[in-house]
C-alpha cells in the first residue's frame, strides 16, 4: 500500500455552502442506506449513517463520483486513496475496487452522488471543443495519466453543474430536457478541468486506456475462463511486455491478477445476495479448489469466506456501498 494522501479541506466558504447545499439534496433522495437510484438516467446517490469496519467491494464503471459529506477511503491494487467533501474521483475504467466509509454518523451521514459516463458523450464533446480540449499535467497523485482511477478536488463550477443536475429530481418534467444540458456541462468541466486527461483517453481510439478497455472488457464477459496474457494481447494488437506494462499502469494490477480479483468479488456477491456457500460460489467463479479460493479471498478480504460475509451481512444490510 502507498502511504495516504490527506483528505482535502474545503478551499473557501462559497464551497462550503455548496457542499451543505449539495448534502442536503442528496439526503432528500436517498431513503436507504447503500445504493439510490434515480430517476435521471446515469445518476446514483449513495448514503452511509456510519463508519465501516470491514471492506466494502465493488466493480466501479468510468464515471465521475463526487462526496458531499463524509469521508472514503478506496483501494485499487497497490493503491490507497482517502477522498473527503468535494472530492472528485474519476473512473476512465472499470475497475475493481475495494472500499470503507471512514466519516459517516446518523447526524451526518456519508453522503455522494456518481454520475456514470459514456465514451460516445466524452468524444462528442472533445471533437466540438477542438483545440480547447487543451493537455495537462499529470494527475500528482499518479505519475502516469494512464491510471484508470484519480481523485482531485472538485471546481465550484462542476459542483454547481452537479447541483443543477440533481435539482432537476425536483422537476421531473423538466428532467428529459434539462438533464442532458447539466450533464453536457459536467463533462465539459471535467474535460477542462485537472481530471480531463483521463477523460480524453478513454475517448480517443488509439490510447493506451481505450486498448486497456478492451482487454478489461474480455476479463469482464470471460473472468470465469482460463486466460492466457499472450491471447489477451493478441486481442489488443500489443505485445505480451507492452500490455502487461500498459495494463498495469491503468488497473495498478496485472491482467491475471485483475481477473482473480473480479472471481473473488463476483463470487463475495454470490455468497451475500444469493446465500451461496463458499464452495458452491468458488466453482461458480471458475476455481477448481476450494481450498485455494479460500486462501485467495481472506488474503484479499481479509477473513475466510463464511466469517467475512457474516461480517458484512452486519454492516451492508440493505446493499453493497459504492
Amino acid at each position: 500500500m502507498t502511504a495516504r494522501p490527506p483528505v482535502h479541506n474545503l478551499p473557501d466558504a462559497d464551497l462550503d455552502r455548496l457542499a451543505k447545499t449539495l448534502s442536503r439534496q442528496i439526503q432528500k433522495w436517498t431513503p436507504n442506506e447503500g445504493v439510490n437510484a434515480t430517476a435521471i438516467a446515469g445518476l446514483d446517490l449513495f448514503r452511509a449513517d456510519s463508519t465501516t469496519s470491514c471492506m466494502g467491494s465493488s466493480i466501479y464503471d468510468p464515471s465521475l463520483c463526487l462526496i458531499a459529506q463524509g469521508a472514503k477511503t478506496i483501494w485499487l491494487g497497490d493503491r490507497e486513496i482517502d477522498y473527503g467533501p468535494l472530492s472528485c474521483l474519476v473512473s476512465s475504467v472499470h475497475l475493481p475496487v475495494l472500499g470503507k466509509v471512514t466519516r459517516a454518523s446518523p447526524e451526518e451521514p456519508y453522503l455522494g452522488l456518481k454520475i456514470t459516463i459514456e465514451p460516445q458523450e466524452v468524444t462528442d464533446l472533445m471533437l466540438e471543443l477542438g483545440d480547447a480540449a487543451l493537455e495537462i499535467d499529470d494527475d500528482p497523485e499518479c505519475t502516469e495519466s494512464a491510471c484508470g482511477l484519480g481523485r482531485v478536488q472538485a471546481e465550484k463550477g462542476q459542483v454547481e453543474a452537479m447541483l443543477r443536475l440533481l435539482n432537476l429530481l425536483d422537476s421531473p418534467a423538466d428532467a428529459p430536457i434539462l438533464a442532458p444540458l447539466a450533464r453536457r456541462e459536467i463533462l465539459y468541466r471535467a474535460l477542462t478541468g485537472e481530471i480531463g486527461p483521463r477523460l480524453r483517453k478513454l475517448a480517443v481510439a488509439d490510447s493506451q486506456v481505450h486498448r486497456i478497455s478492451k482487454v478489461i472488457a474480455v476479463l469482464k464477459d470471460r473472468f470465469t475462463e482460463p486466460l492466457r496474457v499472450r491471447d489477451l494481447a493478441d486481442m489488443a494488437n500489443m505485445s505480451e511486455s507492452s500490455l502487461f506494462h500498459s495494463f498495469k499502469q491503468v488497473t495498478r494490477m496485472s491482467p491475471l491478477q485483475f481477473q482473480k480479483k473480479l472471481r473473488l468479488h463476483e463470487a463475495r456477491r454470490l455468497m451475500l445476495s444469493e446465500g451461496l456457500e463458499a464452495a458452491t460460489a468458488s466453482f461458480r467463479v471458475g476455481y477448481e479448489s476450494p481450498s485455494h479460493f479460500s486462501r485467495e479471498y481472506s488474503r484479499l478480504f481479509g477473513n475466510p469466506p463464511r466469517a467475512d460475509v457474516v461480517k458484512l451481512r452486519g454492516e451492508y444490510p440493505e446493499t453493497a456501498r459504492a
